[in-house]
């Protein structure tokens, strides 16, 4: 009787110590996969990434702000430390340098919505645009000069009044530029048309008093239709000749010595180079 019991005590005790092992076993197996566990997956966009993702841990410092480090580390690294799927590498000047040109809110757009390989919000829904900008922000600090966090939407607002002001300078410019080319071809037609005002120059030639000297020469002044002494006076340009009876030549008195407007006074000179042409 008494080694039938010392036999079932001796059994009872070898299983027990068979189980303890499966367990230790187990327990070694588990913490050696969670070691080398990858630090995060690739999810391409386009793949059905899941909507369920938590959100990354430790997204606050203790100092009550965002931990842009802790966010990168559980949800960026994977792509942004090896590069994978062609993602720039953190700290990489040459690969991000396209990059930064396009400024802080671009970036910070383009991890919110996503772009290229990159899902929308790096593959996590439940990231915050704050926590995403925090994120960004320690991405690209080695590469470039961050502004301060919470102004990523100031700033793409401050981008795009910028762009829109250039452009409304832009159309300024162009509508001077043709307000100036039709002031230029209307003024040109006018030369061409002898300075055509609407005034008759013949009519006023002679009821202000030019057809006196003009007529016949009278102290040197050029005869009406004479081309040869109109020439050199007609080669100064029309300017110079309205400006010589404006403020007289010579002999000449200011305008003429009549009290003609300076719209009646240009007709009469347009009309006396006509007759000289």
């Amino acid at each position: 009787m008494k080694s039938k019991l010392i036999m079932s005590g001796l059994a009872a005790l070898g299983v027990m110590a068979g189980t303890s092992g499966a367990y230790a076993q187990d327990a070694a197996r588990d913490a050696i996969a969670e070691r080398l566990a990858p630090v995060g997956q690739l999810c391409l966009q386009g793949q059905d990434c899941g909507t369920a993702a938590a959100p990354a841990a430790s997204s606050s410092g203790g100092d009550g702000e965002v931990d842009g480090e802790g966010i990168y580390n559980n949800v960026c690294m994977a792509c942004h430390e090896t590069g994978a799927a062609g993602a720039p590498v953190r700290g990489d000047e040459a690969a991000w340098a396209e990059r930064t040109e396009q400024g802080f809110a671009t970036l910070l757009d383009h991890a919110i919505n996503g772009i290229g390989a990159m899902p929308a919000r790096g593959g996590n829904p439940n990231l915050s645009d704050e926590e995403l900008e925090a994120a960004v922000a320690y991405m690209v600090e080695p590469v470039m000069e961050v502004p301060e966090l919470g102004g990523g939407e100031e700033e793409a607002a401050a981008e795009a009044s910028e762009e829109s002001a250039s452009d409304d300078m832009a159309a300024a410019d162009d509508a001077a530029a043709e307000e100036s080319a039709s002031e230029a071809a209307a003024a040109n037609e006018e030369e061409a048309a002898g300075g055509d005002s609407g005034l008759d120059g013949e009519a006023l030639y002679a009821s202000v008093g030019c057809a006196a000297c003009h007529g016949a020469g009278v102290a040197g002044a050029p005869k009406l239709g004479d081309a040869e002494a109109w020439g050199p006076r007609i080669e100064q340009g029309t300017d110079a000749l309205y400006q010589s009876v404006f403020n007289g030549k010579g002999v000449m008195p200011p305008r003429g010595g009549s009290s003609a407007s300076d719209e009646e006074i240009m007709a009469v000179v347009d009309y006396m180079v006509s007759q000289a042409q």
